[in-house]
């Protein structure tokens, strides 16, 4: 029977652990008097005991499988395509880490995967080829550390992501960093997350720019001011709901144009609410909350939320105000430092090199602002770091990007990231692009950061550069991957130097390896979806090439469809794109803007005809065998576990 009052309340057993958890338990770097001792963590605790029956009963017979699949995504376990081989999705709410917890993490690359681990477009750690009788082991090592794998996967409350920049973003109208926490708390363990009729993601911007993407996730929160009828101006939020990506992406639609702070959680639980109780368990190809706006219209769906949200004062999850922990840990943003005339802030783009009596910090206003040059950026790896991988806030704190080549840390590395972040006091916090930022750190820590990334090759520049190339795992270990898309990262960034447009910014280039758009195709500059080609009687890798994917403060617009092109022509393809980008460009003129100067994505797509071409197999059998692989192309599809983001 179908709920429709907001006051029919679920029950669970993990409703008490839960409540005492989300109290005692963050996973954000915090003042060391806040700090939490690493062997309190009950809840994860329990998470791995209960683990530790359901497989048990799973093997001696007692569980059947479909129960236990159900069970073992809710915990964030994933089969792979690989028999017995098994991905563990290790969750960092808003991309927060601690010293210790890299250093679990590079612990669990070495004892049960491959050597490393894998940042996600959702600011997780990801594990793959892990033995799923290793799993309980596994957990209980993350859970001493305070992380949990609970509700990664399946059809849950997923991650919440966030802006990486939160507390030291220029642009930022409220830190959102005790928000995303407070809601992580809120949800986890939740017993409205634990049986959705699909998966539930949610996302986290400080300003209209929306960093996290709020704009094609389920509930996508944009901190913004409005004026009061008294003249004072008022922070609070902006809701965009029923976003998507997959095979047919939606963008997300405006709840409300303002919800007050004390309304926020409230509005989000009746969000999620509202799903649960009308969106479709029998179709799940049509479960996410997408299609109910589909259905319903905007309008209806609207009204349901609202009056959800109206009622939510009968139930037992509803506290009431503005969370404890938002009080606690306060939301404004990093305020402007009055440094007087005598010592100004420095422009990022002034940084200084090595800091020494004789090269002080520069006074910013005896030198121009530096705008960055596509064509003529620093020779100096330092200073070209510099330029491209580092951003000052109001305050004076700088932050840093660590490039993290396809989201790919060695075990060593995660050794290392631990110890630097231990020396320099630093927030750290994973990217939506599986990049890594060193957060709130001052000028003169900018040398030892570098010097200490450089050593682990983590010093490329890459922040909105085209080289920062963002992938999927793909046909590596995906049931549902049709096409090696990390092979055609590597290759195009291969390309890309060598032609020397690596370092062209603001071109965003996403790969995913199937239909579904875990690697975000339709929301980049350059998008490419893998498909099966068919040529000359035979199989063989190709992409689907998109164009002109961006979010900006009206929410999001999707790639248009240029030109499918076999997959080893697909890096030709893009180099061809960025260097007319890089050519014809006007001076701070975005690729969409680009694009729609020159006619859109099929115009554009006409001088790359030629590459949709398939040699015969004996004139290149290349053509025919996809990257990273060493036979035939096969497009071998299995029983996902996934079905899209």
């Amino acid at each position: 029977m179908t709920k429709t009052t907001a006051i029919n309340e679920k029950t669970s057993d993990d409703t008490n652990a839960s409540s005492k958890n989300q109290i005692t338990t963050p996973n954000n770097p915090l003042p060391s008097s806040e700090a939490v001792p690493t062997s309190s963590y009950p809840a994860e605790l329990a998470d791995v005991e209960k683990f530790e029956k359901m497989l048990s009963s799973y093997r001696d017979g007692t569980l059947d499988e479909d129960s236990f699949k159900i069970f073992r995504l809710n915990n964030g376990i994933y089969g792979q395509r690989q028999d017995n081989e098994h991905m563990v999705r290790v969750k960092l709410p808003y991309g927060g880490v601690r010293p210790e917890q890299l250093e679990m993490l590079g612990q669990v690359a070495q004892k049960y995967s491959r050597g490393w681990g894998h940042i996600t477009t959702r600011q997780n750690i990801q594990f793959h080829f892990v033995k799923l009788d290793t799993v309980p082991s596994l957990l209980r090592d993350i859970a001493s550390v305070g992380l949990t794998t609970r509700e990664a996967c399946g059809d849950t409350v997923r991650n919440i992501t966030g802006c990486h920049l939160a507390g030291a973003c220029p642009l930022e109208v409220l830190d959102i960093t005790p928000w995303a926490e407070a809601a992580f708390r809120h949800f986890l363990r939740n017993p409205y997350s634990q049986r959705l009729p699909r998966k539930f993601k949610i996302s986290f911007s400080g300003c209209v720019q929306d960093c996290a993407q709020g704009a094609f996730n389920d509930i996508g929160v944009v901190a913004i001011t409005r004026t009061t009828q008294e003249g004072k101006l008022e922070k609070g939020f902006r809701l965009f709901i029923a976003g998507g990506l997959s095979a047919t992406p939606h963008a997300a639609q405006v709840l409300e144009e303002f919800t007050p702070r004390e309304l926020l959680l409230p509005t989000m639980e009746a969000v999620l609410r509202t799903f649960d109780h009308y969106g479709n368990r029998d179709n799940k190809i049509r479960a996410r909350m997408k299609w109910l706006l589909d259905t319903m219209g905007i309008e209806e769906l609207r009204e349901r939320i609202l009056k959800e949200r109206k009622f939510l004062i009968a139930s037992v999850t509803w506290k009431g105000g503005i969370p404890e922990l938002v009080e606690k840990w306060g939301d404004e943003p990093n305020a402007q430092v009055n440094l007087g005339p005598e010592k100004p802030v420095p422009p990022a783009a002034n940084l200084p090199g090595e800091l020494t009596s004789a090269n002080p910090v520069p006074d910013a206003y005896s030198q121009p602002i530096a705008f960055r040059d596509d064509k003529n950026s620093p020779s100096d790896p330092y200073q070209k770091w510099l330029s491209y991988n580092v951003i000052m806030a109001p305050s004076g704190k700088v932050s840093a990007y660590a490039h993290i080549r396809l989201g790919d840390i060695t075990s060593e590395q995660f050794a290392e990231l631990a110890d630097i972040q231990r020396e320099l006091q630093a927030e750290v916090r994973t990217t939506i692009r599986q990049n890594l930022v060193f957060k709130n750190l001052t000028v003169e820590q900018l040398p030892t950061l570098f010097k200490r990334l450089d050593a682990i090759k983590m010093s490329t520049p890459c922040a909105w550069l085209a080289r920062d190339v963002v992938s999927c795992p793909g046909a590596d270990s995906c049931n549902l991957a049709v096409t090696q898309s990390r092979g055609l990262a590597t290759d195009i960034s291969r390309a890309l130097e060598e032609a020397g447009l690596a370092e062209i910014g603001e071109v965003r280039i996403n790969i995913s390896g199937c239909s579904d758009s875990c690697g975000q195709h339709h929301t980049a500059d350059i998008g490419f979806m893998g498909a099966e080609r068919r040529a000359h009687g035979q199989s063989a890798p190709g992409y689907q090439m998109f164009l002109g994917g961006y979010v900006d403060e009206n929410g999001a617009t999707f790639g248009a469809k240029a030109l499918r092109l076999p997959a080893k022509n697909a890096s030709e393809a893009a180099v061809r794109v960025i260097a007319r980008f890089a050519d014809e460009r006007n001076l701070g003129e975005s690729f969409h803007e680009w694009l729609q100067r020159q006619g859109g994505a099929k115009a554009v797509a006409a001088n790359l005809a030629d590459l949709d071409n398939f040699p015969t197999p004996e004139e290149n059998p290349g053509f025919y065998i996809d990257f990273d692989e060493t036979g035939p192309y096969v497009a071998d599809v299995g029983i996902g576990e996934c079905a899209g983001v």
